[in-house]
């Protein structure tokens, strides 16, 4: 009577076994793609040298730009925590909205999780609107308060859209494959990031062709051997706000470089803005938005997995356990960020490097970090807790 209790537990300690060795093999794995992409073309050893502040730009700059980011900071600080905690409550009650719809698992699974998302907003906006206050205040934003609720709102579009998908697939994956349903459904996340990268130069409205002075700039960089062809595109944002700023996105045959006309149509020099594109170009020179792609992945396995532990009690494929993945998200993403920033600061600095070495100009790029600074009211030292995690 013994033998079968005996096989049972023997076979229970192969399977713990087999479970742990899978997952140290994950987490070797993790660690290699982490080390490519943690990887940059900054000579090593390298030093900066430590910023005085009060030696580079001028004081009244300083306090001021102090003075407006740090009602920023905290008021950022603050729409997290109320985002934590929001969820945490719906997390607790937001299962009985479950058991009254008539909708199906997947269909009730979907208004779970798109009231949760509608929760967030509402909990989050009065920050936001204080935040839009003091901006107009220090004159850095000039939109206003109805145009930035209407403009947050259909922002919340794009998020409503990959939220669907995403509980459509976790969903449908964990009917199928019960408590397995994670890695095949991060795959599928990784491969919805990459198509909203893709098609973001499509879908995004007002990007027009630069004025002569830019595009002259943008063809003399182009014939540069370390940096790639790739459109330049300005964006019309005065009518938001007077701050300069620049971006590069898309993948492949959609990748742009974006000015806004805050700053390609300002007075900033030719070599300042030569500057900026260059450092754009270098984005996309070293991949950047792929590598961004690729640190997401490796951040969406574990969070799927975290996910399906949470809720193997009733299984995802309950509409209920909705608000107990979106708060398991929500939580390890901001647990996350400290990782985050420091990889997107590894690539600011690749770009920067990559700029100087096409630009041989380091001048230029000084002079108009110094204005970004001073128009955009940025505080160039910002407390080291802050830098840390954002």
């Amino acid at each position: 009577r013994g033998a079968p209790g005996l096989a049972g537990r023997a076979g229970g300690a192969l399977r713990r076994v087999a479970a742990a060795v899978a997952l140290a093999g994950l987490a070797a794995a993790w660690l290699w793609a982490a080390s490519l992409l943690w990887d940059t073309t900054v000579p090593d050893g390298l030093e900066l040298p430590a910023l005085d502040p009060e030696s580079v730009f001028d004081r009244d700059a300083l306090e001021e730009a102090e003075e407006y980011e740090t009602p920023v900071r905290w008021l950022f600080i603050a729409s997290q925590v109320a985002l934590v905690a929001v969820l945490a409550v719906y997390m607790r009650r937001g299962a009985r909205f479950a058991r009254e719809s008539a909708a199906g698992p997947i269909g009730t699974g979907f208004l779970i999780g798109m009231m949760g998302l509608a929760l967030v907003w509402l909990a989050q906006l009065p920050f936001g609107l204080a935040e839009l206050w003091w901006s107009r205040r220090h004159d850095v934003v000039e939109i206003g308060y109805l145009d930035y609720v209407v403009e947050d709102f259909l922002a919340l579009g794009g998020e409503f859209l990959f939220v669907c998908f995403a509980l459509l697939v976790a969903m449908a994956l964990a009917r199928l494959l019960r408590s397995a349903w994670w890695l095949p459904a991060s795959a599928a996340f990784v491969g919805l990031a990459a198509l909203f990268a893709y098609t973001g130069p499509y879908l995004t409205p007002g990007l027009e062709q630069p004025d002569a002075r830019v595009a002259a700039e943008a063809r003399e960089l182009a014939r540069e051997p370390a940096l790639p062809r790739v459109p330049v595109r300005v964006q019309e944002v005065r009518e938001f706000t007077n701050a300069p700023n620049a971006y590069a996105f898309g993948l492949g045959e959609s990748r742009r470089v974006v000015l806004w006309d805050t700053l390609a149509e300002d007075d900033f020099t030719p070599r300042e803005v030569r500057s900026v594109i260059a450092h754009e170009l270098a984005h996309h020179r070293h991949d950047h938005i792929a590598k961004r792609i690729g640190w997401f992945a490796l951040l969406v396995v574990p969070a799927a997995l975290a996910v399906a532990v949470a809720t193997r009690r009733r299984g995802l494929a309950d509409p209920a356990a909705v608000p107990v993945a979106l708060f398991v998200v929500v939580v390890l993403n901001l647990v996350a960020t400290p990782l985050q920033t420091a990889a997107s600061r590894r690539y600011e600095a690749e770009a920067d490097w990559a700029a100087l070495e096409a630009t041989r100009d380091p001048r230029a790029m000084e002079t108009l970090h110094r204005r970004f600074t001073a128009e955009g009211l940025a505080d160039p030292d910002p407390p080291g807790w802050f830098a840390f995690l954002f």
